[in-house]
């Protein structure tokens, strides 16, 4: 293989690992704002929500074993499937929600003038494009095989960051379902365990 040949190889790698930590901030910054909207406005995630908080953390995962174990078909097949699960718990919501009657309201505050199950639509469907562009443009064996995210130190100390961010996120919400919910039937109009009205 030639230099440059190696070079091109490895800045392929470095903007692979780069992007796929622009998707996981992305991620983060999104379960981040439902956090906010759930502790500052006393917005209880409906079952459904905690499921596509879930599917968005399953995304994170799959990052995460990529940064962590290397490139794998399978990690990018897990990062895939989660947001598969998204797309479709947040179609099930929206179509449940979309007409308005008792009990079956769209749950929670308007972001830009749409509710939760439609921006994890929007979500679902921009993780998947991402993606679809990441496999077209950038590919994703060789280079990512031969120059894992150890050889680029200062992005290799982002991504753990990052990483470490989206774990402290996950064990929040684990916390706050249990709270929520106890060991039974989810509901959005208390915390079980407290006691009181959400």
């Amino acid at each position: 293989m030639s230099a440059a040949d190696a070079s091109s190889q490895r800045t392929f790698a470095l903007l692979n690992h780069a992007y796929l930590l622009l998707v996981m901030l992305g991620i983060a910054a999104i379960l981040t704002t439902a956090m906010v909207l759930q502790y500052a406005k006393g917005e209880l995630p409906c079952p459904l929500c905690l499921l596509e908080r879930l599917a968005m953390l399953g995304v994170c995962f799959g990052t995460v074993l990529h940064l962590r174990t290397g490139f794998s078909h399978q990690n990018t097949g897990f990062t895939l499937l989660a947001a598969l699960f998204l797309l479709v718990v947040a179609v099930r919501q929206s179509l449940l929600d979309i007409y308005p009657r008792p009990g079956h309201a769209y749950i929670g505050s308007a972001v830009f003038g749409l509710h939760m199950p439609v921006w994890a639509i929007v979500i679902a469907l921009a993780i998947l494009l991402a993606y679809a562009i990441k496999l077209s443009v950038l590919g994703g064996d060789e280079h990512l095989r031969e120059h894992d995210i150890a050889q680029f130190p200062l992005l290799r100390n982002v991504a753990m960051a990052i990483a470490a961010y989206v774990t402290a996120i996950c064990a929040v919400n684990l916390v706050a379902v249990i709270v929520q919910c106890g060991f039974g039937e989810c509901h959005t109009f208390g915390y079980r365990l407290l006691g009181g009205k959400g």
